[in-house]
C-alpha cells in the first residue's frame, strides 16, 4: 500500500477495474495499492502509481526500496520502447516521403 503521507494520493481510496494483460481476466484494483494479482492466471499487474514514482521525493519511503526500483526498472523500459517506437515512425515517414 502507498505510504500515508503520500499528499498526491487521493484521500479516499478509489477502485478500479483493469484486464489481465495476460488472460484478459478483470482484476479490481484499489488506488492506493500498487499492485494486483488476478486471480485467475496469478499474472501481477502494477497500478498507474508509476507515472508518481519517476518525479516524487518521497517516492522510495511510500513504496519502499526494492518496489521503486523495480518500478523505475519498468519506467526506463518504457521510455525506451516508446522512443524506439519514435524513431521507427520517423524513419517510416521520411521512406514514404522519399517514395512519394
Amino acid at each position: 500500500m502507498i505510504f500515508e503521507g503520500c499528499q498526491g494520493k487521493p484521500r479516499t481510496p478509489t477502485l478500479e477495474e483493469k484486464h489481465c494483460p495476460k488472460c484478459g481476466n478483470l482484476i479490481e484494483i484499489f488506488s492506493v495499492d500498487t499492485e494486483a494479482v488476478c486471480e485467475n492466471c496469478g499474472q501481477v499487474i502494477y497500478n498507474d502509481a508509476l507515472s508518481c514514482v519517476q518525479w516524487c521525493q518521497y517516492a522510495k519511503k511510500c513504496v519502499g526500496e526494492e518496489m521503486y526500483e523495480h518500478m523505475m526498472e519498468i519506467a526506463r523500459q518504457q521510455k525506451a520502447r516508446t522512443m524506439a517506437e519514435r524513431q521507427a515512425r520517423k524513419l517510416a515517414k521520411e521512406k514514404e516521403a522519399l517514395n512519394a
